[in-house]
């Protein structure tokens, strides 16, 4: 019998989910509290100028290509992809920067100037990472976090040693370059930890990273929620914004209904892409499953600072992703995870997409991203946001060799109170839960309501973990259970 099946949410979990439950025949409507759909990966447009809202790197294609090969489609149906080369470009001083090839040869050819022999630890690490990859894509994150039993397969028992270690350990064994070790160690960034607090096992990051390498889809990552717009209507998804859910009314452990801009409407199916904490508090109390301590515990990923820039020339000596690493890496992780506080000398991320997209800017003009990782919970006010954007902009002044502030058009930002406002997000966190060991998999809030029956959950706080690809791979495992359920 087929149901009507309310999803809280358009993000790429949101999106995914309900590209799968309408494909099984069920009536989807996807609630949207904001004004445009897409959630954190939302767009800014403004005189001429794009810019994502959020994510901006596209990693792992294989996710992409699988998600929509479930229903015969190809992500070329809906937007084009090109490979960045350069890949991007790390600095750690004026004079001293890395640029990171399209081409793994290159790479190692670059690690090998750096310091030789370290290429052939790279090929040792990059195998090892390769596996992990696998083991992982193909038996681990599309389980639904349910039981640990779900990670002990043949490939994983050979490598429960990798769960063990972390990245940090495994990253410094052999090589000693404090300028490679910060680019092995900056992709577990987008899971939202520390190298060493990261299990050895998430080393498949270097592999999406290096092996895979960096996409980019023409128009912006936005395209990419487009296509799965476009998809979901296809299916019979229908969507509504500015439409907020203000409580799940629940009786005897069922949901009987949602309100939503304080009207009633009757349900026995919900699920939530929004904030996992937030959604919560949406029920009577006696229905959470998790306390405010509980989430206290938490290790969450970093929340940013964002600022979006128009600049009237385009920049020199940058590349489409460029990483200002020119100051110290551990003291500005302390502030995130040890004693959170803002960074005196914060580690930066810039990009410039018009640089490979000239849809993206008027001619001759740029287009610039600039974000600083961050405490969740921190302070948030104009004047701290102003006195950083002069810290980072000065810094790359100076580093790339430019004058920068005279051309700037407008700029805009966006940072814990707008996480907060803009999405209910908990404490303003930007990626969500981080995977530490006592994070992963089982160990993450469940994605099916132990208190609630058919309240189920999907997102960057729930099963498998943060990111754009793992968002989809959650909707997915969401929509499968409720299947399983139905």
């Amino acid at each position: 019998m087929n149901k009507t099946i309310y999803i809280i949410g358009s993000g790429f979990s949101s999106l995914s989910a309900s590209c799968y439950l309408a494909q099984a025949g069920h009536k989807v409507i996807v609630l949207e509290k904001n004004g445009t759909l897409g959630g954190r990966a939302r767009q800014l447009k403004k005189d001429g100028f794009i810019f994502d809202i959020g994510p901006t790197w596209y990693w792992m294609p294989d996710v992409f290509e699988r998600f929509f090969s479930d229903f015969n489609k190809t992500p070329i149906d809906f937007y084009q992809i090109n490979k960045l080369n350069p890949a991007y470009q790390v600095y750690f001083s004026k004079e001293d920067f890395k640029t990171i090839s399209g081409d793994i040869n290159e790479i190692y050819e670059m690690f090998e100037r750096e310091e030789p022999g370290s290429s052939i630890h790279l090929k040792e690490f990059l195998l090892s990472a390769q596996k992990n990859y696998e083991t992982a894509i193909k038996e681990l994150v599309y389980r639904p976090g349910v039981s640990p039993l779900e990670l002990i397969t043949p490939k994983t028992i050979v490598r429960a040693n990798q769960f063990l270690s972390t990245i940090k350990n495994q990253v410094r064994k052999r090589i000693k370059s404090e300028k490679l070790i910060k680019i092995l160690e900056f992709p577990v960034l987008f899971l939202g930890a520390k190298p060493s607090n990261t299990p050895a096992f998430y080393n498949f990051m270097n592999y999406a990273d290096f092996g895979l390498g960096t996409w980019h889809p023409k128009g912006g990552m936005y395209k990419v929620i487009e296509g799965t717009v476009s998809l979901a209507k296809s299916l019979g998804v229908e969507f509504h914004t500015n439409a907020n859910v203000n409580s799940i009314i629940v009786e005897n452990k069922k949901i009987k209904g949602i309100s939503v801009n304080g009207n009633f409407i009757e349900t026995e199916i919900v699920l939530s892409g929004a904030d996992y904490h937030h959604t919560e508090t949406l029920l009577p109390k006696e229905y959470r499953q998790y306390s405010e301590k509980y989430w206290a515990n938490r290790t969450f990923a970093p929340s940013s600072l964002l600022f979006y820039v128009a600049l009237d020339k385009p920049l020199k000596n940058v590349s489409h992703h460029t990483l200002f690493f020119d100051c110290d890496f551990e003291k500005h992780a302390e502030t995130i995870y040890d004693q959170p506080a803002w960074p005196n000398n914060p580690l930066f991320y810039a990009s410039f997409p018009s640089k490979t997209d000239d849809t993206l800017a008027p001619t001759n003009n740029e287009a610039a991203t600039f974000l600083i990782p961050l405490a969740p919970g921190i302070k948030d006010t104009t004047e701290i946001r102003e006195l950083y954007f002069n810290k980072i902009i000065d810094r790359l002044e100076k580093v790339t060799n430019q004058e920068v502030k005279s051309s700037i058009i407008f700029k805009e930002s966006f940072c814990v109170n707008d996480f907060i406002k803009e999405y209910n997000s908990y404490k303003g966190n930007a990626y969500g839960l981080a995977n530490t060991l006592l994070q992963t998999a089982f160990l993450r809030p469940k994605i099916k309501s132990k208190k609630v029956d058919n309240l189920y959950f999907t997102g960057q706080l729930t099963v498998p973990g943060p990111g754009v690809p793992p968002a989809l791979i959650s909707g997915k495992i969401a929509a499968n259970l409720i299947l399983k359920k139905l």
